[in-house]
């Protein structure tokens, strides 16, 4: 059995000092978790943007060059939410060295890769206020493939 007699109050100027402990102890740890939540946040739409620029490398090296302006890369993100504009998602066509095709209709025999890139994208971080920054570039370069040209009665890819 403990000796309650010998229990020693403290003064009273220390009063509320537990509570001021945790007050203080208490916020740094909540800015602490807020700021892990925020990196892991940001750490997450980097790898949506940069799944999104390997989605759209795919979809226009399958996808007829005339389109390309025209496919919806938003209906096909399967349920990935992003605010991301049509005209930050840029898609280049280029030739066997590495150089930019001026002119994919007239020139689409010497398409070899395509290369879409996000560019421009504006990422609003939430904690510790609301700021906005803009993202590095991601981008993917990927062989063309059939762009849009298929045999007959083979089907085709949905653009």
């Amino acid at each position: 059995m403990h000796n309650y007699r010998n229990f020693v109050k403290p003064p009273k100027w220390q009063k509320g000092l537990f509570a001021v402990e945790f007050a203080i102890i208490g916020s740094v740890f909540l800015v602490a978790l807020f700021l892990v939540l925020e990196v892991a946040r940001l750490l997450f739409v980097f790898n949506v943007l940069d799944e999104v620029a390997r989605r759209g490398a795919r979809l226009a090296s399958v996808c007829p060059v005339a389109s390309q302006a025209s496919f919806n890369l938003t209906s096909r993100l399967d349920g990935i939410v992003l605010n991301i504009d049509s005209t930050e998602l840029v898609v280049e066509y280029l030739d066997e060295s590495g150089n930019l095709v001026a002119d994919p209709i007239g020139d689409f025999d010497q398409i070899r890769y395509v290369r879409a890139s996000i560019q421009g994208y504006q990422h609003e971080a939430l904690f510790p206020i609301s700021r906005t920054f803009n993202a590095p570039t991601f981008q993917t370069t990927l062989p063309a493939e059939s762009l849009g040209i298929t045999p007959a009665g083979s089907g085709g890819t949905t653009c």
